[in-house]
């Protein structure tokens, strides 16, 4: 990748996109689905996701630009439960809105903001490259797993062809 900030900005821009196309497309009985005890249903990555956006990767950008240690984040404790005020398109709308504030915060990034450093509280000395690089792989691992949830039903359904799918099929315990 030659310039970082274009590839990930791209991963940014568009995960609310496919959110909103999901979330707008299939019914709540498919995106609250979970395929396996300990997994996520669609709606869970999505609401960790805003909760990311809320307390996560733009609270971090804030503490390398200011050259400030950050606490790490544990979704199972520190995140919320899917809300049963909002529905999946609202919350899909959130998603979308918290997400250009942050493309804001992104956009005053410049290459030279890359090897800027902080420590976060679990991992260490972390450079905004780091953190880039990870905010666009956490973006895409939590929407292709909501998608992985989303094939279950449909694996499942498809018995002689069920065996090319091996690879995404998630067993129940």
């Amino acid at each position: 990748m030659n310039n970082i900030l274009e590839e990930v900005r791209t991963i940014l821009q568009t995960t609310p996109l496919r959110w909103e196309h999901m979330t707008q497309s299939l019914s709540p009985d498919l995106i609250n689905l979970p395929p396996a005890p300990k997994e996520w249903s669609a709606l869970e990555c999505l609401q960790h996701l805003v909760d990311a956006e809320r307390s996560v990767f733009p609270v971090r950008i804030k503490a390398i630009l200011a050259g400030q240690d950050f606490p790490a984040f544990n979704p199972d404790n520190q995140g919320t439960k899917p809300s049963s005020d909002l529905t999946q398109k609202e919350l899909a709308e959130e998603f979308t809105f918290l997400r250009a504030a942050s493309l804001e915060l992104f956009d005053r990034l410049t290459q030279s903001d890359l090897p800027r450093q902080a420590r976060h509280a679990e991992l260490g000395i972390v450079t905004m490259s780091e953190l880039l690089h990870e905010w666009a792989a956490h973006d895409l691992m939590h929407t292709v797993q909501a998608e992985r949830t989303l094939m279950q039903p449909f694996i499942q359904g498809c018995e002689p062809w069920r065996s090319y799918f091996t690879d995404h099929i998630v067993e129940s315990h």
